[in-house]
């Protein structure tokens, strides 16, 4: 089935406790689209870079099956650029350079063949726009799902609760699902974020895993403990390709396959991090995500009766 993705593609220069990355490919519809490739050949992506951004990179999402005729290249003008500096800890850092370029004029216009796609993920982007790509659709999608921040929360929010009202799920971190929702307690936060419009919360924890609130049931997807942990930029957003990646290559939207697409999502993020930027998600086989998901079952399983 059909995915439509919204987000950005753009360059990051990244620094961690491990090393240092300049330029490298970055943006949350890169990530997304990257993750979900390996589960399914029908994605349709929507973004804004300039021309400096390679053209070989844009043949690799080909490769993939991603179609980029939604990718709107501005000449003479750059792509969207962040810098960052994670602390020692790896769960915070510090933006060190946002330069929007082409961003700040981006005007998302969904070609014919977008319309109808059957699942949309609204990637991290101003709300206004994340509106006016659902406006865009001929037809009701199986499943809208978006991603959000604070920042949104603090300078759009009337804008941010209209597009929540029009999703059928959203993904936020624990802390921007207790400012979104005023409550502490994240299963009183889920609730009080149901009754926005979503049917199905997900609340991302890092590196302590995901829950899932759908209809009165929660799921608990573990975090995996990993060797190394080099770039968590990306990390959600892979974790949202890989989610919606696996729902759009099912006809099974119950809650027995959201808390199996969580698990598929986890698997990619843990890949992401292993190196910057999408370099590991470039040259995962099957057998590495089955391998990986199969380590997510077993630290989960438990055998009481």
């Amino acid at each position: 089935m059909s995915l439509l993705t919204v987000g950005t593609v753009a360059f990051d220069t990244i620094e961690t406790p491990f090393g240092k990355a300049e330029m490298c490919i970055g943006g949350a519809c890169t990530y997304i689209s990257w993750a979900a490739s390996y589960f399914t050949n029908k994605i349709n992506l929507v973004s804004i870079v300039g021309d400096d951004f390679p053209q070989s990179e844009i043949d690799l999402l080909h490769g993939r099956g991603v179609d980029t005729q939604g990718l709107e290249i501005v000449k003479g003008k750059k792509s969207f650029f962040w810098a960052g500096k994670y602390h020692d800890n790896m769960n915070k850092r510090d933006t060190i350079t946002t330069d929007l370029n082409v961003l700040a004029d981006f005007n998302p216009i969904l070609p014919k063949s977008y319309k109808n796609s059957e699942f949309v993920m609204l990637g991290n982007l101003t709300p206004e726009i994340q509106m006016q790509v659902l406006n865009q659709l001929e037809s009701k999608p199986k499943l809208v799902v978006m991603d959000t921040m604070n920042f949104w929360m603090d300078i759009a929010w009337d804008a941010l609760l209209e597009v929540i009202k029009r999703v059928d799920v959203i993904t936020i971190n624990d802390e921007e699902a207790r400012q979104l929702s005023g409550e502490h307690a994240l299963v009183t936060a889920a609730e009080k974020i149901h009754k926005m419009g979503p049917k199905v919360v997900i609340i991302k924890k890092g590196e302590h895993g995901a829950l899932i609130f759908s209809e009165g049931k929660i799921f608990s997807a573990p975090g995996l403990p990993l060797a190394k942990v080099f770039d968590p930029t990306g990390a959600g957003d892979t974790f949202a390709g890989g989610f919606m990646g696996y729902l759009a290559g099912q006809e099974d939207l119950s809650f027995e396959s959201l808390k199996r697409a969580v698990i598929y999502g986890s698997a990619m993020a843990s890949f992401c991090v292993e190196e910057f930027s999408i370099e590991k998600l470039k040259r995962l086989s099957n057998e590495d995500i089955k391998e990986r998901v199969d380590k997510f079952v077993e630290i989960s399983r438990v055998t009481i009766y």
